[in-house]
C-alpha cells in the first residue's frame, strides 16, 4: 500500500493478505473507495460489509471475530512505528514477507550502529567498560532482544526473534572478553569463575534482571546474558488460548502428582512456569518452595508463602534441596530443573507422597517426555517407575516458540493429561501410543503441537506459511488447508459481490 495509508490500516491489509483473505491491492482500492478517510476500525468495518454480503449469519459472527483478533495485532505493530513492508519487502520485525517459509535469509531492520561499540575497551577504566556493557544491557528490552553474547574471538552479538544477529564488527580478544564478561562481578564471584571454569548466576542491572552465563572457552572467556521478563505474564499473554488456559488451571487444583513443562531451552519454559506459581499464589493458600538455578523471576508471597530457592547460593544442588524440601513442610515443590536420576526419582516420589510437584525438562514432545522420564532408570527399575509415573502424573505441557509469519514468535503447544487411557499406556510402556492418543482427546482438554497451530491459524494467530513450516500431521494440514480455501472463496465472493 501507499506510504500516506496510516500504519495501522497496512498492518490490517498485511496480516490479511498474509492468510490470503485480501491482496494488497484490493486493500489500496478499499482505501481509495473510502476517500483515503478513516482509521483502521472503519476500513475494517468497510471491508467486513463487503464479505459478509454473501455469507450466512453464523459466518458473518465468526468473520466479525477474526477481524477484531486481526484489529488487535495491527493496533500493536502499527505501535512499533515500522510499517509491515520495508527494505524492499522486510517486515518491521525483520522478515522476507515475501520469502517467508522458504529458507530466506533474515534481514534485520534495527540499526545497532546506535549501541556503544567495544572496539576500545582496552583503553577504557574498569568504570568505563561497566558502564558500556550496562548500556548494552539495558538496550535489549527496547531492541525486542532475548540475549547479548560477548565471547573472545568473536563480535558481540545478539539474539533477536529467534536469529543471531552481530551488533559489531569488531573481534573480542581474550584480555576484552575477561574485561567485559568481569565487568559486573564482585570479587567473590571472579575468583569462583577463575576457579571453576563455568558460572551461572542472576544480574540485577539497572531495572531489567538477567540470567548470566559464563565460560572459559579455547579463544578465552564467552558469556551469555538472558533477559528475564520484567514481569510475571499470563497465559494468556504468553499465548496459550482460553480453552487450554482453563485445563491448565485445572491441573494446579491437584493437592498432590507430578506436572512437568518442557520444551527446548529458549521456549519459555520458566516464563510458563512463572504464570502457573503465579496462578496457585492467588488461588490457593499453600507453602511452595521452588528450586531454581539461578533465580530468574521474582515471587513474591500473596495467599501462599513462597520460598525461593537458588542453587550454589542456597543449596549445593537440585537433589539435594528436593530432599531438604520434604522437611520444610512444603504442598507444592517447584523444581527448575530434572536433569538426573536422584532428582527424578524423589520428584516422583514427592508426588506420591502428598505434594504436588512442578518440574521442567529439555524434551520435544509430550511422548518423549515420558521415554526421557523413564530411561534415566536402569532397566530393573522401570517397572516400579513406569507404575508409580503412571499413577502420579497429571500432565505435561510441551511448548517451543516459532516465528508467525506476521514478524514475530508464536507459542505453539501441546498438552497431554493423564486419563484412565494415557495411565494404561505409561504403565504397559507403549509410550509410542501417546500421540494417537493425545489427537483423539481433543474434547478431554488435550491437545498436538499441529492441533494448537491449526487452531491459532484459524484466530489468526499465526500465517499459513509459518503454520505449514512447522505442521507434520497429514490430517491436520488438510483441515488448515480447507480454512485456508473456505476464506479464498469467501474473499473471492465478496470481491465479485
Amino acid at each position: 500500500m501507499t506510504p500516506d495509508v496510516p500504519l495501522e490500516i497496512q498492518w490490517l491489509v498485511y496480516a490479511l493478505s498474509e492468510n490470503a483473505v485480501l491482496t494488497d491491492e484490493d486493500g489500496q482500492n478499499l482505501w481509495e473507495s473510502l476517500g483515503r478517510t478513516g482509521d483502521a476500525g472503519v476500513f475494517a468495518q468497510a471491508f467486513l460489509d463487503q464479505l459478509c454480503a454473501s455469507l450466512a449469519p453464523e459466518d458473518q459472527q465468526a468473520w466479525a471475530d477474526q477481524l477484531s483478533a486481526y484489529l488487535d495485532y495491527a493496533y500493536g505493530q502499527a505501535a512499533t512505528g515500522y510499517p509491515p513492508y520495508s527494505d524492499g519487502g522486510a517486515g518491521s520485525a525483520g522478515y522476507d514477507s515475501a520469502a517467508y517459509g522458504t529458507g530466506a535469509e533474515y534481514i534485520s531492520s534495527v540499526d545497532y550502529s546506535v549501541l556503544p561499540s567495544l572496539s576500545d575497551v582496552a583503553y577504557l577504566s574498569d568504570e568505563e567498560v561497566r558502564d558500556r556493557v550496562v548500556l548494552l544491557l539495558n538496550s535489549l528490552r527496547d531492541l525486542k532482544c532475548s540475549d547479548l553474547h560477548l565471547s573472545a574471538g568473536s563480535p558481540p552479538f545478539v539474539r533477536r526473534l529467534l536469529q543471531i544477529e552481530r551488533i559489531d564488527t569488531y573481534v573480542l580478544t581474550k584480555e576484552d572478553a575477561m574485561r567485559i564478561n568481569f565487568a559486573l562481578l564482585s570479587e567473590e564471584q571472579k575468583n569462583e569463575f577463575l576457579e571453576s571454569q563455568d558460572m551461572s548466576l542472576a544480574l540485577e542491572v539497572g531495572y531489567d534482571r538477567f540470567r548470566v552465563c559464563l565460560m572459559e572457552q579455547k579463544d578465552g572467556i564467552a558469556g551469555s546474558y538472558r533477559l528475564v521478563p520484567d514481569h510475571i505474564s499470563s497465559l494468556e499473554e504468553l499465548g496459550y488460548l482460553d480453552k487450554d488456559v482453563e485445563n491448565i488451571k485445572r491441573l494446579l487444583d491437584y493437592h498432590n502428582g507430578l506436572i512437568l513443562v518442557t520444551g527446548p531451552i529458549g521456549s519459555g519454559k520458566t516464563t510458563t512456569l512463572a504464570a502457573m506459581i503465579n496462578i496457585i499464589n492467588e488461588k490457593r493458600q499453600d507453602h511452595v518452595i521452588s528450586v531454581e538455578d539461578p533465580i530468574e523471576i521474582l515471587q513474591m508471597s500473596n495467599n501462599c508463602q513462597v520460598s525461593q530457592r537458588e542453587v550454589g547460593s542456597h543449596t549445593n544442588s537440585y537433589r539435594t534441596a528436593l530432599k531438604a524440601s520434604l522437611r520444610e513442610d512444603p504442598d507444592i515443590i517447584v523444581i527448575g530443573e530434572m536433569h538426573d536420576l536422584e532428582t527424578i526419582e524423589n520428584a516422583i516420589t514427592a508426588s506420591e507422597t502428598g505434594h504436588l510437584v512442578i518440574g521442567t525438562l529439555h524434551t520435544g514432545n509430550a511422548p518423549n517426555t515420558l521415554n526421557r522420564l523413564l530411561d534415566v532408570f536402569p532397566p530393573s527399575q522401570q517397572p516400579q517407575i513406569r507404575a508409580m509415573t503412571a499413577g502420579s502424573m497429571r500432565g505435561v505441557i510441551c511448548q517451543k516458540l516459532v516465528p508467525d509469519g506476521f514478524g514475530g514468535l508464536t507459542l505453539i503447544y501441546e498438552i497431554m493429561l493423564n486419563t484412565m487411557s494415557v495411565s494404561n499406556i505409561i504403565s504397559e510402556g507403549n509410550t509410542f501410543r501417546l500421540h494417537s492418543t493425545m489427537v483423539t482427546s481433543a474434547n478431554q482438554g488435550m491437545c498436538t503441537f499441529d492441533q494448537c497451530i491449526c487452531e491459532k491459524y484459524a484466530r489468526g494467530m499465526i500465517s499459513r506459511e509459518a503454520a505449514l513450516k512447522e505442521m507434520k500431521d497429514p490430517t491436520i494440514i488438510a483441515q488448515l488447508n480447507s480454512i485456508w480455501a473456505q476464506r479464498e472463496a469467501a474473499a473471492a465472493a465478496a470481491m465479485k459481490g
